[in-house]
């Protein structure tokens, strides 16, 4: 058993050849214990899942694993990321889930699943996966099925926690398209519309770990060409789309694709003096903006890492270019997409014009994101040997202003920025530039580009 699918942010691989009965029952039995420890009169871990065809499946094996650690496991079902989360804050009947394990693919191919894990309501991420992982591969005992739960129903707990929250919402005049791409946003989205009085159409609903449709991923344009052609019929003001377990969005109207950063910008300006945390891919304008009227941080890229931030930095906000968005403004410090289009829906309500507001931010050229296939092995030491280069950088280099090393490396130009960071869970190094130009934004690109062959060359 590879300890592969032991990653940053969560457990992930392809289904029985990675995620096979065995180890799934352990992860289930090893994360009880681990929860034991960091709480020990707890008795309740929540268990969801999404729309994998075996997600059913991990599920049975993981509450054999739990049940045998001796904890009791609260099932919730088939629901989006985002309500496995809620459950973590919310009391069903005296019984309070003391941590939670989402079981999703998010927006990776079919045959793979994976799981999300919050203990006493912090992710739980980095060395502490690393160190189960080791825990568990090291481990020969046999666990018997035990597939006993407690079932909850967290779903509607927070369809009407959301009504409550957006009651007050007026859009009557208003219409708009929402893309679920056969994940499991569907499960909670219509029926909130539908008691928000909210026109809508729904694209590709119906829950479907095939995604017959499209690859459920806001982030990749191509999985965007549906809605895109919905608002060009004029008979829509805006689109959401969803990755596939409702943790990510894409909000587009008919003109434009807003990512998250530029989202970050847009909800900042309805929180009193706001404290907003960007990851180091977000647009400078971003930070820049922000902090005219409040505070911006820079902080590491990945879902559990701005979770923990925000706790630590009591934050109203924080932001992926992905669309992971975290509102702990009136919510819980999580990332929700399903909540953000209800946030978005209420900018809309208050008249809030995206593309004027867009069009007035200062214009720069991004680069998309851009992966060099490296190793799991070398990864982190071209980082680091890129870092001892630009202490001395060659003479083709174009003057640094500063470089931020909070996440991999960030290269501050005097007319934009440079990004090469490691990623956690590929052996990619993951590259993105920004500039003033789009010939700027080439020149920072290739003379980065060009150090690193240098390094690889040695």
């Amino acid at each position: 058993m590879s300890a592969s699918i032991f990653r940053e942010y969560d457990i992930r691989g392809i289904f029985k050849k990675e995620l096979n009965e065995d180890i799934v029952k352990k992860i289930g039995f090893y994360l009880a214990k681990a929860l034991q420890k960091k709480v020990p009169t707890a008795k309740y871990m929540a268990v969801g899942y999404d729309a994998r065809l075996h997600s059913p499946t991990l599920k049975n094996w993981l509450t054999s694993g739990i049940n045998k650690a001796g904890l009791k496991i609260l099932d919730m079902g088939l629901v989006p990321t985002p309500v496995n989360y809620f459950a973590n804050f919310t009391d069903f009947d005296g019984l309070k889930c003391d941590g939670s394990v989402m079981i999703t693919g998010s927006h990776n191919p079919p045959e793979y699943n994976g799981f999300k894990i919050t203990l006493d309501k912090d992710p739980f991420f980095g060395e502490d996966i690393y160190s189960l992982g080791r825990e568990i591969l090291a481990d020969n005992t046999i666990i018997e099925d035990n597939e006993e739960t407690i079932v909850i129903d967290s779903k509607n707990r927070y369809i009407a926690y959301i009504v409550k929250s957006f009651s007050h919402l007026k859009l009557e005049n208003k219409k708009f398209v929402f893309d679920c791409g056969n994940g499991v946003a569907g499960v909670v989205l219509r029926e909130i519309l539908d008691k928000l009085n909210i026109k809508y159409k729904i694209l590709f609903e119906e829950p479907d770990g095939n995604f017959p449709n499209h690859h459920p991923d806001p982030s990749d344009e191509h999985t965007l060409e549906d809605i895109k052609k919905e608002l060009a019929t004029g008979e829509f003001d805006f689109g959401f789309a969803y990755d596939g377990d409702a943790d990510r969005i894409a909000l587009l109207s008919p003109k434009y694709n807003f990512k998250g950063d530029i989202l970050a910008i847009f909800f900042s300006k309805f929180i009193k003096n706001p404290t907003v945390i960007g990851e180091v891919k977000c647009t400078q304008v971003m930070y820049d903006t922000i902090n005219s009227y409040g505070k911006a941080i820079m902080y590491k890229t990945g879902h559990s890492n701005l979770k923990v931030k925000i706790k630590e930095t009591n934050a109203d906000f924080a932001a992926e270019v992905s669309g992971h968005l975290f509102f702990n403004d009136r919510y819980f410090g999580y990332d929700d997409a399903i909540y953000a289009t209800f946030r978005a829906l209420e900018l809309i309500d208050q008249n809030f014009d995206f593309d004027k507001e867009y069009e007035a931010l200062p214009k720069v050229y991004s680069t998309p994101e851009i992966n060099i296939t490296v190793t799991e092995e070398t990864k982190f030491k071209i980082i680091d040997d890129l870092k001892n280069a630009l202490t001395n950088p060659p003479e083709y280099f174009p003057k640094i202003k500063d470089i931020i090393t909070v996440d991999g490396i960030r290269v501050i130009f005097e007319k934009g920025w440079g990004l090469v960071r490691a990623s956690n869970t590929t052996p990619k190094l993951v590259t993105r530039f920004e500039a003033d130009t789009q010939e700027n934004a080439k020149i920072y690109e290739n003379v980065l580009i060009k150090l690193f062959e240098e390094i690889k060359g040695k």
